[in-house]
């Protein structure tokens, strides 16, 4: 499995579907390989492809606006730096898609790993960077926004694209340390029920996998699910105090606002909070080797995954800025000869959500 935590090889068989006793006759001793075999990988595909498109639109959108906006004699603008995280964020879920799920679907669909040994460390490895890169950029992004919203007076000086990079910076470097450990110990290995097979799995020693397993929920859930929580909090109460005697369209929006939040929230909590439930479950409990188990994991993969599919639409196509700028750069696109755009009209937009002003940001 290329999620830690939900292949331990303490309790679960290292062939095909793991769905046998450790120890076990493996599924082809039973029957052969199950239904999952095929069910899953189509689902894991179906996954892939929304997640590319919908992370791969959002990268070109902000790339051709941008080519838009110097064509139309205003020059290249900087990102924003909302804009910036929102960038790195489909480049963290777009790897995660393209490390994770397809390597991810044959451990369901062939029987033993057959990609050798560095793809065995090097795969994990980069899921793992990838996922906790996605991961801390939310709650970046989830920061700068209570930074422009709630601490507007500081907001010039502290959200500078210059900070933002910096930040992107120590998002990648903190997730390729945390994830060394994934790269150090996974191994190619075989199984005393099938000794010509060679599968990629998992070699801890002693309590360190227990105390990795604990920092990796900290670290890669608990206290971003806090920090996010806390800083939309903070924005809901802000914009409830600032609008909340002004007009019926101000009322609207902080209704949106709010359901805006608590869809990202939610999303964030029901995309990760089962695959840490059976990490925790397996490292300190007795984890049942049942079909409803098996589904539960298959699930917690599928939510996962799902994350990279979702941010996309949160973070930019619930704008409506961005849903403007994606219809101005394809039908521009599909002209033959595009005219020229009004300068300062197609490269302004903005995905900087939960803002009280209407201002924009050039991209």
């Amino acid at each position: 499995m290329l999620l830690q935590g939900n292949d331990s090889s303490r309790w679960a068989d290292p062939l095909r579907s793991n769905r046998s006793a450790p120890g076990g006759p493996g599924p082809e001793a039973v029957g052969g390989p199950g239904p999952e075999a095929v069910v899953v990988p189509a689902v894991f595909g179906l996954i892939f492809v929304v997640g590319v498109v919908g992370n791969c639109l959002v990268m070109v959108v902000i790339g051709k606006v941008r080519h838009l906006g110097a064509r139309g004699g205003g020059g290249r603008r900087a990102l924003s730096p909302t804009n910036v995280f929102v960038l790195n964020l489909s480049v963290a879920d777009l790897s995660f898609l393209l490390c994770c799920v397809p390597l991810h679907a044959t451990v369901y669909s062939l029987p033993e790993w057959l990609f050798g040994g560095f793809l065995c460390w090097f795969g994990h490895f980069f899921s793992s960077v990838s996922m906790l890169v996605s991961i801390f950029t939310l709650v970046a992004m989830s920061v700068d926004r209570y930074v422009a919203v709630v601490r507007s007076n500081k907001s010039a000086c502290v959200r500078s694209r210059r900070n933002a990079l910096a930040g992107l910076c120590v998002i990648w470097t903190l997730s390729l340390l945390c994830s060394v450990p994934v790269a150090q110990h996974h191994v190619l290995t075989n199984h005393p029920t099938a000794p010509n097979s060679t599968f990629c799995w998992e070699n801890w020693a002693g309590a360190s996998r227990r105390a990795y397993r604990v920092t990796v929920l900290l670290l890669g859930f608990l206290l971003p699910l806090l920090l996010i929580s806390c800083c939309y909090a903070r924005v809901l109460f802000h914009l409830h105090k600032k609008i909340k005697n002004m007009s019926k369209k101000s009322e609207r929006s902080k209704a949106k606002t709010a359901q805006t939040v608590l869809l990202v929230v939610a999303a964030f909590t029901v995309c990760w909070m089962p695959h840490h439930i059976i990490v925790m479950w397996v490292e300190f409990g007795s984890f049942p080797l049942t079909d409803a188990s098996f589904a539960f994991r298959i699930v917690s993969h599928c939510l996962s995954y799902g994350n990279s599919c979702v941010n996309p639409v949160l973070y930019a196509f619930l704008s409506e800025n961005f849903r403007k700028a994606c219809r101005q750069v394809f039908t521009c696109y599909l002209r033959s000869q595009p005219p020229p755009p009004p300068s300062g009209k197609v490269v302004r937009f903005r995905l900087d959500t939960f803002s009280t002003t209407h201002s924009t940001s050039n991209i």
